[in-house]
């Protein structure tokens, strides 16, 4: 749509809606994306809404864009909603400007698009490193024939005899049987004991069930899988059809792997690329349609126990040792991976189960801003905040996969990070909040990183609202809510016993109800002596040993290992891996998360650290203590 040469003539109401639209693209782009467009003719176009985020392939695009002239290159970065266009000429990128602005087309699931084309003066993209598969895994191509490929896949039988224990089970995603032996995917182990009929085992890489060598044929269709570090780098490889995947070591024990379930892969466009890594050459990029894909995979299980090099996330080696208060950085991270990451994963329906109030004072503070106002809610857990004020456009994030997932059952806004990391641009937001989240940082250096984090994304002038477990659940001659429910049955005494009496073990199971009183609750070993106003008394732990805390009493340490005593049957919870002592299935799983609860006056200390915003006000709120900052 050509509107240019219209000059002062008076728009018609289409015209002026293309001009709205066009504008709110461009604004758009250059707030989120950092895209300036400019209002003179370049050779460079970006095209929004034609990007691979949009469901628009490459070759989908060229189509329209090469009626306009031939091109020097079509840049299409992975999981954006734009696109950059770049012609040989200027004059044929202005006939591209006027003919294709305002223009359908359909995507790959046969959806209308509008694009929505503006000048750039050059096209900006951060070019990602070069990248390696994880150390261990191999990709054959071309392993078996197509006829053999035909012959497999034909035997495998899915309406077979439903009495046989062979027989398919249906997951979320795929449907599975199993051989060998039957993998429980309500523990992610196997039974021993009971092989079934058959020779091929179960798919999954759990250190003590299975040993190292993992191989998987996949069938019928290509794949992308997904690598990830416990350091956060992810790697996507391509499985094509008639190949076969090697793990063995560091991407055996170390990285994990899954499907992400989605209608399309971006993959290389590249004729010649079969498999192996996706890279980020956002000139060689495109869809390609989901088929359907069957894989064989193969596991020995193991008959002696796991003594490999990898015993952080290893399920027998990381319950031998006792976590201790962190003396690195490297060892924080560790810390915080095992008990709050892994934890918040396994526990996620649950833990979202036994939080559905808000609280009343944060309430207030996200009522209180402007209509309109951008909100980001940096660890949103499962998203009890993103809908309290609907005038506000709001955004969480979470650094559990498993509690975005529910925030996006539920219709909102969420994405994956870490909160030292969050992937928003500068000055972007009106508001934030961080409920819960910052006493789970198990070093200062940490959690005033934390902080200054929540600072970048504020806006001059804009407000973040801090709640952390506070040390002092008597306050003021009040008890908090978290104590008031606290219980002197016999069942309690005993329970309490039974810290007193257990050897400092990381496996060490300990009874806790659901969480009741504050925003996110815990327990201590009790003490006789209350802290009052004005009073913080922690102890040292001894030999830094953390230790694990009671049901609703007062704490006497500030860094605390939290049980959450998984309630009702764990295989009815798809997310849950539960391990007892020495990582043992066990039916009544507790986990333990850690924290570090904050004693009255820490948390504005650590505001003033981060030197660029100031504290409006402080409190405490039953069992928390809480600020308001606003960004200098």
């Amino acid at each position: 749509m050509n509107i240019n040469h219209k000059g002062g003539l008076k728009l018609n109401k289409i015209e002026k809606k293309f001009l709205r639209k066009q504008s709110k693209a461009r604004h758009v782009l250059l707030k989120h994306e950092g895209i300036q467009a400019v209002s003179y003719p370049t050779q460079s176009l970006v095209v929004a809404n034609g990007g691979l985020g949009n469901g628009v392939s490459r070759k989908q695009l060229l189509l329209a864009l090469e009626k306009c002239g031939p091109m020097e290159a079509l840049l299409m970065p992975p999981n954006k909603p734009y696109a950059f266009a770049i012609y040989k000429t200027i004059e044929e990128s202005k006939k591209a400007y006027a003919i294709l602005n305002g223009k359908e087309i359909i995507d790959d699931l046969g959806q209308k698009i509008i694009l929505y084309l503006n000048f750039v003066e050059k096209a900006q993209w951060k070019r990602m490193r070069l990248q390696a598969l994880p150390p261990g895994l191999l990709v054959v191509e071309e392993i078996i024939s197509s006829e053999d490929e035909k012959m497999l896949l034909e035997s495998v039988n899915w309406t077979g005899n439903t009495g046989d224990q062979n027989f398919q089970k249906s997951l979320k995603h795929r449907r599975v049987k199993h051989f060998g032996y039957e993998f429980h995917y309500e523990n992610n182990t196997v039974d021993k004991d009971k092989p079934l009929p058959g020779g091929i085992p179960a798919h999954i890489d759990t250190h003590s069930a299975f040993e190292d060598e993992i191989i998987s044929l996949s069938l019928g269709a290509e794949i992308v899988m997904d690598f990830k570090h416990p350091e956060g780098v992810t790697v996507q490889v391509m499985l094509p059809r008639r190949s076969l995947l090697v793990m063995t070591g560091e991407s055996r024990y170390l990285w994990t792997h899954g499907i992400t379930p989605r209608k399309f892969d971006t993959v290389q466009a590249s004729e010649q690329f079969k498999g192996g890594i996706i890279t980020s050459d956002i000139g060689d990029l495109t869809l390609s349609k989901r088929g359907i894909r069957t894989s064989f995979t193969f596991r020995k299980v193991r008959r002696m126990p796991c003594n490999c090099s990898y015993s952080s996330v290893c399920d027998r080696q990381r319950k031998a040792t006792p976590p201790s208060l962190p003396e690195s950085s490297k060892e924080a991270w560790q810390l915080e991976q095992e008990h709050v990451h892994r934890v918040y994963d396994l526990i996620a329906r649950h833990f979202s189960s036994t939080r559905h109030s808000p609280w009343p004072r944060i309430v207030e503070f996200l009522k209180a801003l402007p209509s309109g106002s951008i909100v980001a809610d940096i660890g949103c857990g499962n998203g009890k905040y993103l809908g309290i004020n609907k005038e506000l456009y709001m955004i969480g994030c979470d650094r559990s996969q498993n509690l975005v997932d529910i925030c996006r059952e539920r219709q909102f806004q969420a994405l994956v990070c870490d909160a030292l990391s969050v992937p928003f641009r500068s000055e972007s937001f009106d508001a934030c909040i961080s409920i819960a989240v910052i006493h789970h940082f198990s070093t200062a250096e940490r959690r005033v990183a934390a902080l200054q984090e929540l600072a970048r994304l504020l806006r001059p002038g804009g407000q973040a609202l801090i709640y952390v477990w506070a040390m002092e659940q008597e306050y003021k001659n009040q008890k908090s809510k978290y104590l008031k429910g606290s219980k002197t049955s016999q069942e309690d005494k005993e329970e309490i016993n039974r810290i007193n009496s257990a050897t400092t073990t990381a496996g060490l199971l300990v009874n806790q109800t659901p969480d009741l009183g504050s925003e996110d609750q815990a327990s201590s070993v009790p003490t006789t002596n209350n802290i009052q106003e004005g009073e913080c008394t922690s102890r040292k732990v001894p030999s830094s040993e953390l230790p694990v805390h009671t049901n609703r009493t007062s704490f006497h340490s500030q860094d605390v290992l939290v049980p959450w005593h998984f309630k009702g049957n764990p295989s009815k919870d798809k997310d849950v891996e539960p391990f007892g002592l020495a990582g043992s299935p066990d039916p009544s799983p507790v986990f333990h998360r850690y924290y570090h609860v904050f004693c009255d006056g820490e948390l504005e200390a650590s505001c003033q650290a981060v030197g660029d915003v100031s504290v409006l006000q402080s409190y405490y709120d039953q069992g928390n203590w809480c600020v308001v900052l606003q960004k200098v």
